[in-house]
């Protein structure tokens, strides 16, 4: 198989798998929603670029837009693979287990099997290299999960495997499950995760991910875009399709946290969105945060902050207001 190695752009390696990433990786969930797909092929031309590595989508992306039905991204990233022949300088991420489909719903073995086989059909690929359970699906005995994805593993349709939106108790249960059964491990997982939104992750489940060495790739970095600093107010609300969800995140700590960003952007000259993902990437466990971009030059302002690190008293003080 062909050795896929990052460009030296702190390259951070994803727990126990032998993949590495700069201090981001590229989400896909916008691609084909709010980046129509020649701005989709120009974002994914320059990360590569500047030194990216792998992109980060699923085949529920974007089923929530009228008129999609799921895999509209994995599709447009398969056509951008394609006719940029750069399938060897990227690392691709997916997820099975939010659609239902042939196979049925969740993380029955038949659906992980059918789901997996449309999202290599779709992004054109012989093997994924980092494929989620979506979401946890307590209907499913965690052994028959595990078993059918590695299937996946032996078939060599699949490089690892990780888990996305699970809590400490379940991602647990299934580290002991593999281990005590030969199973393949969970080795990433990608949980909500950023300055206003800790409490899913802090605690139990990233002292697991820790002990364990499960490398976090956290999504929502940016809080769907609250934490560039462009929603301030009831006013700043209708400025883009996600503005409707922000009003919770400034009546609670979000103005505070705000405030605390505009002062250290004071101090170091950074923006507020390179400030959040600055903070993601120096929490213990964190290896990348995922961040999206609808722009080149969005993605430029994200990329410019990888070199980023912010001391210890402007860690503190986000740490504090974010608590």
């Amino acid at each position: 198989m062909t050795d896929r190695r990052p460009a030296p752009n702190d390259p951070r390696t994803l727990g126990a798998t032998d993949m590495q990433t700069p201090p981001m990786i590229l989400g896909g969930n916008v691609f084909g929603w709010t980046a129509d797909e020649a701005t989709s092929f120009a974002i994914l031309d320059r990360f590569v670029e500047r030194g990216g590595t792998m992109i980060d989508t699923a085949d529920g992306y974007s089923a929530w837009v009228p008129g999609h039905e799921g895999g509209e991204s994995e599709a447009l990233i398969g056509r951008w693979l394609k006719a940029s022949g750069k399938r060897d300088q990227v690392l691709i991420a997916t997820k099975v287990g939010m659609l239902s489909g042939e196979g049925g719903t969740g993380l029955a073995p038949a659906r992980i099997a059918a789901a997996a086989r449309a999202s290599l059909d779709r992004l054109g690929v012989d093997c994924i290299d980092l494929y989620y359970a979506h979401q946890d699906d307590p209907d499913v005995p965690q052994a028959e999960v595990l078993a059918a994805l590695g299937k996946l593993i032996d078939a060599g349709l699949v490089r690892e495997i990780g888990a996305s939106n699970f809590g400490a108790m379940r991602l647990k249960s299934a580290l002991d499950l593999a281990r005590e059964e030969g199973l393949p491990h969970y080795r990433v997982l990608q949980p909500e995760y950023n300055l206003v939104s800790r409490h899913k992750f802090e605690g139990e489940l990233q002292n697991l991910c820790v002990e364990h060495n499960i490398g976090v790739a956290p999504y929502y970095g940016l809080a769907s875009g609250f934490l560039t600093g462009k929603y301030r107010s009831a006013q700043d609300l209708g400025q883009s399709v996600r503005g409707g969800g922000m009003a919770k995140l400034l009546e609670g700590k979000g103005a505070e946290v705000l405030t605390t960003m505009d002062a250290i952007a004071t101090e170091t000259g950074a923006t507020h969105a390179q400030i959040a993902l600055a903070w993601l990437a120096a929490q213990e466990g964190v290896v990348a945060p995922i961040a999206s971009a609808t722009s080149v030059a969005q993605l430029d302002e994200l990329i410019d902050g990888w070199e980023l690190k912010l001391n210890e008293a402007q860690l503190d003080r986000l740490n504090e207001a974010g608590a």
